[in-house]
C-alpha cells in the first residue's frame, strides 16, 4: 500500500507490478441533488485515509455496447485514477480523455489501464466526466457543456495535486480519441482550460459541434420522450435519463429534416458553441492562435468509418443509393459529390460511402485542426494509422478505435481487443512504437518525426512505418476550402 495527501485528504493506493495505482479519487462533488445539471463543485474533504483501490462509479450509461451494466453503482461519478512509476519523482504527466460519442464512456474500462504507459517514465491520469443528457444536453438555466467543464475541473485537480504522485504540473499532456479527441480540440479553444496543459494529442477528432439551437432542440426531444419540458430533465432519475439516449438513437432517423447531418450520422450530442464556455469552434479558435503555445499531435486511422458500417449492419451491403445519399449529405460544397466520384473513379459504392463518411466525421476535421495550428504559427505533428488489424478476419482494416489498445499497450483486454485478435509480435512492435512516440512527445515535445508544414510530412504507422507526404491527398484537396462550422437545426421541419 502507498499513501499520499491530496486536496481532499489522505488517499491509499496499491503497488501493482511496481507501479503505484490510485483509483476513484473525487475531483469534484457528486453532481446530484442540488448540484444536478450544475457546473462541477469542489469535492468535499474527508477525515482519515480514503481507500483508492477501486474505480469510482461511472456516470449513468445508456445500453450501447452493454455500458449500462458497468461495474460500481453510486453517484460519485467525478473521480480520477492515477498510475505512477515513482511518487518521489518529477515526471511528465499524460491525462487521458476517453471517447464514446459524448453519449457513453467511463475511465474504468480495462483498455484504459495506464500501467504499460508508465514504463516510459510518465504519470498517467484517467477520469470520468458526465456524458449524454447529464453532460451535454443544452437546457435553459443550466450551464452548457457540463461534460467539458468536468474535464476542466479534472485538469485543475491535476494541476493542484499531481506533484504528490511524482508528476510535474508544468508538463501535462492531454490525449483523447473520438469524443475524447473532440474534447481535446474543445479544450484548446476554451479560455477556462488555458494553462492547464502544455501538449495535446487529438486522435480521430469528430467534426460535429452544435449550435445552441440544435442542442436545445435535441434536449426538447429527449424531454418529450418522458412527457416533460427540458427544464424538468434534472428531476428524472439519472439511470432513467440515460435510457432516453437509447430511445432517441433508435428514432433519430425521424429527425433528419430538423437536425440534418447530425441525425444522418446518429450524433445526438456534441460540444455546443455557446459563445462563452466554448466561444467558437476549435478550428476557428486554433487558427486565431488560441493554442499557439501548445504543442500538438493530431491524426486519424485510414478506415475510420468501417467499424461504424459494421455496427449499422451494412458491411458489404452498401448500395449505390446509400453511397449517393452519403455523398449528397456529407461531401463539401455543391459539387462535393461530383469531386469524390472524379477523384476516385474506380471506387464502388462501399468505398465511396466509407471515404466520404470517414472524411466528414473524423479524417478531415483532424487534418484541418493541425493545419489551423500551423497557420497560426504553432507546432503540430500529423499521423495516420494505416495498419490493417487482423482481428475479426481482418475485415475492418485500420478502423476507428484501433489506436486505443495500441497506444495503451493493452492488446488483450477490453472490447478493442477484438480488433487486434491474437497478439502477434507485429502487433506488439507497432504498439511499442506508437506508445513510445506518445510518451516521447509528452516528455520532450518530439514524437520522432518532423512537424507538419508545407511539405505535409506525416507519420504513417503500419507494418513498417514511414514518414511521407500526407497520404490522403485526394480527400485533402476536396476538403481544403471547407469550413467546419457548428451544425444548426432547421426548426421549420
Amino acid at each position: 500500500m502507498v499513501e499520499v495527501r491530496v486536496s481532499g485528504g489522505m488517499v491509499r493506493g496499491a503497488m501493482e507490478s511496481g507501479v503505484a495505482v490510485f483509483r476513484g479519487i473525487p475531483f469534484a462533488a457528486p453532481p446530484v441533488g442540488a448540484l444536478r445539471f450544475a457546473a462541477p463543485h469542489p469535492a468535499p474533504e474527508w477525515e482519515g485515509v480514503r481507500e483508492a483501490l477501486a474505480f469510482g462509479p461511472p456516470p449513468p450509461q445508456p445500453g450501447i455496447f452493454g455500458m449500462d451494466r458497468m461495474g460500481a453503482v453510486g453517484d460519485d461519478w467525478l473521480t480520477v485514477n492515477v498510475w505512477s512509476p515513482d511518487i518521489t519523482a518529477d515526471l511528465p504527466v499524460m491525462v487521458w480523455i476517453q471517447g464514446g460519442a459524448y453519449v457513453f464512456g467511463t475511465s474504468g474500462l480495462p483498455e484504459y489501464d495506464g500501467t504499460r504507459l508508465t514504463e516510459d517514465g510518465v504519470v498517467v491520469v484517467t477520469f470520468n466526466y458526465r456524458v449524454g443528457i447529464e453532460g451535454f444536453a443544452h437546457v435553459e438555466g443550466a450551464p452548457p457543456n457540463r461534460g467539458l467543464l468536468d474535464q476542466v475541473a479534472a485538469l485543475e485537480w491535476v494541476r493542484d495535486n499531481i506533484s504528490a504522485f511524482g508528476g510535474d504540473p508544468g508538463r501535462v499532456t492531454i490525449f483523447g480519441q473520438s469524443a475524447g479527441g473532440g474534447s481535446v480540440a474543445a479544450l484548446l479553444a476554451m479560455p477556462r482550460a488555458a494553462g492547464l496543459f502544455h501538449r495535446a494529442i487529438a486522435c480521430s477528432v469528430p467534426g460535429p459541434f452544435f449550435t445552441p439551437e440544435l442542442a436545445a432542440d435535441v434536449a426538447a426531444a429527449c424531454a418529450a420522450e418522458l412527457g416533460l419540458l427540458p427544464a424538468e430533465l434534472s428531476t428524472v432519475e439519472p439511470e432513467l435519463l440515460a435510457t432516453v439516449c437509447d430511445e432517441i438513437l433508435a428514432k433519430i432517423g425521424q429527425f433528419t429534416g430538423r437536425w440534418g447531418q447530425a441525425a444522418h450520422k446518429q450524433v445526438p450530442f456534441a460540444p455546443v458553441v455557446d459563445g462563452e464556455i466554448l466561444p467558437v469552434t476549435p478550428w476557428e479558435a486554433v487558427a486565431a492562435g488560441a493554442a499557439k503555445d501548445v504543442e500538438l499531435i493530431v491524426g486519424h486511422t485510414r478506415h475510420e468509418q468501417r467499424i461504424l458500417t459494421m455496427i449499422d449492419g451494412m458491411l458489404g451491403e452498401v448500395t449505390e443509393e446509400h453511397a449517393a445519399t452519403a455523398l449528397d449529405v456529407f461531401a463539401p460544397g455543391r459539387d462535393g459529390a461530383r469531386r469524390y466520384r472524379e477523384s476516385f473513379p474506380d471506387a464502388g459504392p462501399d468505398e465511396l460511402y466509407e471515404l466520404v463518411c470517414s472524411d466528414w466525421l473524423f479524417r478531415m476535421p483532424s487534418l484541418r485542426l493541425a493545419e489551423a495550428q500551423v497557420a497560426a504559427g504553432g507546432k503540430a505533428h500529423v499521423y495516420v494509422l494505416a495498419w490493417p488489424a487482423p482481428g475479426m478476419g481482418g475485415v475492418l482494416g485500420a478502423c476507428h478505435g484501433l489506436d486505443v489498445p495500441l497506444m495503451f499497450g493493452n492488446l488483450d483486454r477490453g472490447q478493442p481487443a477484438m480488433l487486434i485478435g491474437d497478439v502477434t509480435p507485429e502487433a506488439q512492435a507497432l504498439s511499442d512504437r506508437l506508445r513510445g512516440a506518445w510518451t516521447a512527445f509528452a516528455t520532450s515535445g518530439d514524437p520522432g518525426w518532423p512537424a507538419y508544414s508545407a511539405d505535409r510530412l506525416t507519420r504513417v504507422f503500419d507494418v513498417e512505418d514511414q514518414v511521407t507526404a500526407y497520404p490522403e491527398e485526394e480527400s485533402r484537396r476536396i476538403w481544403q476550402d471547407h469550413r467546419f462550422v457548428p451544425i444548426s437545426a432547421d426548426l421549420r421541419s
